[in-house]
């Protein structure tokens, strides 16, 4: 059983070594852990998996693999598949239903779960007593009982079930999927760089053995300021048009920054940077702010990050009174030079699709002026972009 699990991750292209899955043997064979699936689980990504970006891929496997088992009886070989075949649909009346009895919670379903796996030895459908479908049983899918235990197949919709392994939810987590906040926030972690600041709040570990060993085994805690993220950011994101289609993504990863990064700073420009940027949306035409203070307040030592599917006129990159909305004394691209020769590290976020790029004449005119710094809204895309910024 474990051996094919261990072919199915391998097959899912995870990097897992034969030694690795030894010790999760051996974990097992010490006992380590109780037989809930929840906590194989637990032991079996901390010992085959080594990085968090294969965390996903992992879930999926291990979802689909033991996809109706809630609870492993003794690591025993689980219950055979033909058991759960829905062959017959046995329909109860409210009488029939009102007299079934529960059997008296987890505990109480899990020894009797052992026990029918020790007797059964063959398909029933339909029954109230064995593993099986469409029946009365506690135990299989797609029937009904008070209190029971849903294993496989469907949902009759009674919600009953006081175990399904079905509705643990798994996340994608993967090289080229569009990204969720929690994606983007572990994405955006490359970029941290932590320094020590503030007050003594946070036990320094290495100092405190060696000051303990050098006082002759008496305690000697020494404390160290927390580490804190250095990183400055300076966020300025499309907004209207077209990125209406992208809505939800680019907020998702607005979010995700906000929470990562201590130091953020965020504008919002139409179609490309031009003479002012503002902060409100609801107030951007009384309350703006000059790009030209933006340079002033801003050092070099901020990240500045654009994010923009960068679809427009190349008229308004490249001409003077280019703009949708006003008539700009200077182009776009003169803007755009500025900046970036104040903030030496930049890139830009496109969510438009990568494939596509070639085919848009004012995504090739940009990607031009930010150095090929142009990176899409997918995992491989954003940990691109953070290396960059972090040259």
């Amino acid at each position: 059983m474990l051996i094919q699990f261990f072919l199915k991750v391998r097959e899912a292209k995870i990097p897992v070594s034969v030694r690795e899955f030894l010790t999760l043997l051996e974990a097992l064979k010490l006992g380590v852990i109780t037989p809930s699936i929840d906590e194989f689980y637990q032991i079996a990504r901390i010992t085959l998996i080594k990085d968090e970006q294969h965390f996903d891929r992992f879930d999926q496997v291990f979802g689909s693999y033991f996809n109706g088992v809630e609870q492993i009886i003794a690591l025993q070989p689980g219950i055979p598949l033909n058991w759960l075949e829905k062959k017959l649909q046995r329909v109860l009346g409210e009488e029939e239903k009102k007299a079934l009895k529960k059997i008296g919670g987890p505990e109480a379903l899990m020894k009797r779960l052992e026990e029918l796996m020790k007797e059964q030895k063959d398909w029933h459908g339909g029954g109230n007593k064995w593993i099986g479908a469409g029946g009365s049983s506690p135990f299989g899918h797609s029937g009904y009982h008070p209190e029971g235990i849903r294993i496989g197949g469907e949902t009759a919709g009674n919600r009953t079930a006081i175990k399904v392994w079905e509705e643990r939810e798994f996340k994608d987590y993967d090289s080229d999927v569009a990204l969720g906040t929690r994606n983007i926030k572990i994405a955006l972690r490359r970029l941290r760089r932590f320094a020590p600041a503030g007050s003594s709040l946070e036990l320094d570990l290495d100092k405190t053995i060696c000051c303990t060993a050098a006082n002759a085994g008496m305690l000697d805690i020494q404390m160290r300021p927390e580490r804190h993220n250095q990183i400055k950011v300076l966020l300025l994101m499309d907004v209207g048009g077209s990125m209406d289609d992208h809505i939800q993504r680019i907020a998702e990863l607005f979010s995700a920054a906000k929470s990562e990064f201590k130091h953020l700073e965020s504008y919002y420009f139409h179609n490309c940077v031009y003479d002012y940027l503002w902060q409100n949306n609801r107030r951007r035409r009384d309350q703006v702010t000059p790009t030209s203070d933006i340079l002033n307040k801003y050092g070099p030592d901020y990240k500045l990050i654009f994010i923009g599917d960068a679809t427009m006129s190349p008229y308004e990159i490249l001409s003077i009174n280019g703009s949708v909305e006003y008539n700009n004394t200077e182009s776009g691209a003169t803007w755009m030079n500025r900046l970036m020769a104040h903030f030496p590290h930049f890139a830009w976020l496109n969510p438009e699709p990568e494939s596509i790029w070639q085919y848009r004449q004012s995504i090739d005119i940009m990607r031009g002026l930010v150095k090929d710094h142009m990176y899409p809204v997918t995992l491989n895309g954003l940990e691109s972009a953070m290396r960059q910024l972090s040259k």
